[in-house]
């Protein structure tokens, strides 16, 4: 069993790495009064904690959930002194009473080197269980909580990230890369390109650990399908060129690279911050857009077409044929339909659940601009949506406008060629 050594003052005792230990550890950082003493309490305990076995950390954790809780008594008075008399301290003293112990416990096991990290770890193991652990949801909402505090706008650094940055950054790009697989050093270099960009958020707390990245192509017009953007032309002086004469940016990847801050709400900050470092960069540039996915679009449909009629059934069958994306003919009957299943999709009330990129890009202030035919016909483009693909335009005097309609009664800002994809196809 793994030991860990224990210092106070000129004594070192070894203790086990143990579960009831790291209980100990618990309960006695919780209880010190000195921030000297407790750094030392919480550097202990992240030690021991690492050296527990996944079966060990993970009792670990439902101790944290159901053990801090709030004083039942303290809270019923706080609450009926409101009730009596409903004034702002009397709220506020709720406010404490209400306040459970663990999440003063996770700010003090955040006082050890690492232990932000620690804990951003510690919520991506439990996420795994919150759906047949649900008592484990309390310490993943006061995770959330505290993180997205810690992990405000604030603290975020905006870093370009180039072929010249370092290797261990390059590499956690091909490994994070959650949209268009990067596919080694050659892929990659080339989307570090002179008519490319890459920009990603870093925190302190996580010195050379990108906590979300995005990748953008600037070309002329909007891009409609991805095989140009992700071309493996070499030519440096063309893609210089390019840069150079280009008038639209693409978005065309935004990558989360901690699920243990999942719903800690990064991307809307730092496209808006991107749109303007190119800007700044290339003054010529006149639209910034999206290539984005419909990763929710195949699955709406089938389920929708599995409820209808005959013909409905027909076209389940021919989107069933392998490779009819590859076949001219085959593709264009299914054209139309698709295409105006797809608008229909995409511009749902937000009351009904729709798709995720859709919602966070419609939820910046983006406009629904263009939908794309076979814009990326990879086994995953095809498995998410038929291989159809989206623009979302962030139009600079639009953007506030578009946010607020969307956000207050569910108004998705779309173009005319989209309103016409609505008329029901011949």
């Amino acid at each position: 069993m793994n030991a860990i050594t224990e210092t106070s003052g000129h004594q070192r005792n070894t203790k086990p790495a143990s579960l009831d230990y790291a209980k100990q550890l618990a309960a006695k950082l919780l209880s010190e009064r000195g921030e000297a003493s407790g750094a030392l309490v919480s550097r202990e305990l992240n030690d021991v904690l690492r050296a527990l076995d996944g079966n060990d950390r993970h009792e670990f954790q439902r101790y944290l959930a159901t053990t801090f809780q709030p004083d039942a008594d303290a809270l019923r008075a706080a609450a009926e002194c409101y009730l009596t008399e409903a004034t702002a301290e009397a709220a506020a003293a709720v406010a404490r009473a209400a306040d459970p112990p663990r999440q003063e416990l996770l700010r003090r096991m955040n006082m050890a080197p690492g232990g932000t990290a620690a804990l951003i770890a510690m919520r991506r193991e439990i996420t795994a269980h919150l759906r047949e652990e649900p008592e484990l949801r309390l310490l993943d909402a006061d995770l959330k909580h505290l993180l997205a505090s810690w992990f405000n706008r604030g603290f975020l650094e905006l870093r370009r990230i180039d072929w010249q940055s370092p290797a261990a950054v390059l590499e956690k790009l091909i490994a994070y890369e959650a949209v268009h697989e990067i596919k080694g050093w050659d892929d990659l270099r080339r989307r570090l390109a002179p008519d490319r960009r890459c920009f990603a958020f870093f925190h302190p707390a996580l010195p050379g650990e990108p906590l979300i990245f995005v990748e953008v192509a600037l070309v002329q017009g909007l891009a409609t399908s991805m095989p140009p953007l992700l071309s493996q032309d070499g030519n440096e002086d063309a893609a210089r060129a390019q840069a150079e004469s280009a008038d639209t940016a693409i978005f065309y990847s935004i990558s989360n690279c901690q699920e243990g801050l999942r719903g800690v709400s990064f991307g809307n900050f730092l496209i808006k911050q991107v749109v303007e470092e190119l800007k700044a960069e290339f003054p010529q540039l006149k639209q910034f857009s999206t290539l984005s996915p419909i990763p929710g679009f195949r699955r709406w449909l089938t389920q929708r077409l599995s409820d209808g009629d005959a013909s409905n059934a027909a076209l389940l069958r021919q989107l069933a044929h392998d490779g009819w994306w590859n076949d001219l003919q085959q593709s264009e009957t299914l054209r139309a339909n698709l295409m105006q299943l797809c608008a229909v999709y995409l511009t749902r009330k937000p009351s009904i659940r729709i798709d995720p990129v859709a919602r966070f890009h419609l939820g910046n202030g983006a406009r629904l601009e263009r939908i794309n035919w076979l814009g990326n016909t990879t086994p995953r483009g095809i498995q998410e949506s038929f291989g159809i693909m989206v623009n979302y335009l962030y139009d600079h005097d639009s953007i506030e406008a578009n946010h607020e309609a969307f956000v207050h009664d569910g108004t998705i800002a779309r173009s005319a060629d989209v309103d016409a994809l609505l008329t029901k196809p011949d």
